[in-house]
């Protein structure tokens, strides 16, 4: 298992972070709707304060998940995120679409995935993460695998060492607000 820490990568020229959803944002195990059956997915604030920092730091940032609910577009959303793909059975085309699109090289993108679905995109991006409770594969593919479970705390562990790279962290008036 691959056990670097994130901060030993040269993240300044990093442009952009994908995020995968459950697992990765939320954690692994989730509540079902008594009434409709669905998953109720929970997501950590500080993830979302950092995620939304990121967009206003000009970061490129997208959210590439198979799953299909409308509570992951509003709340990434509200966030600032513009590039949300929901229902990617093949997350991969997904990112190499994405990554042409903003001019973005494997080279500029982390991905931060957990489960089989991830693999291809993480082997693809030029930095991949996986949380402390990814799936075996998914750690041993992974360049770094956090010490913090998914849906607690991975993004901003990710993104704050990127801007604290980068000179952006608490380094102007954005920092300070939502």
């Amino acid at each position: 298992m691959n056990n670097k820490n994130i901060s030993s990568f040269n993240l300044s020229k990093i442009r952009g972070i994908v995020f995968d959803v459950d697992g990765v944002l939320s954690p692994s195990t989730i509540p079902l709707d008594p009434v409709t059956g669905m998953p109720v997915r929970m997501c950590n604030i500080k993830d979302g304060y950092a995620l939304q920092l990121a967009v206003k730091m000009g970061l490129k940032i997208a959210i590439i998940t198979g799953a299909d609910c409308e509570a992951i577009r509003v709340r990434f959303g509200s966030l600032g995120i513009a590039d949300i793909f929901t229902r990617a059975g093949q997350k991969l085309p997904v990112l190499q679409k994405w990554a042409e699109d903003n001019g973005l090289s494997a080279e500029d993108i982390i991905f931060v995935g957990d489960d089989i679905p991830d693999i291809e995109a993480m082997r693809f991006a030029g930095i991949s993460v996986a949380p402390a409770d990814a799936a075996e594969e998914i750690r041993q593919a992974a360049k770094v695998v956090s010490d913090i479970t998914g849906g607690h705390g991975v993004a901003r562990e990710v993104i704050e060492c990127i801007l604290k790279s980068q000179g952006k962290w608490m380094s102007s008036a954005k920092a300070f607000g939502w």
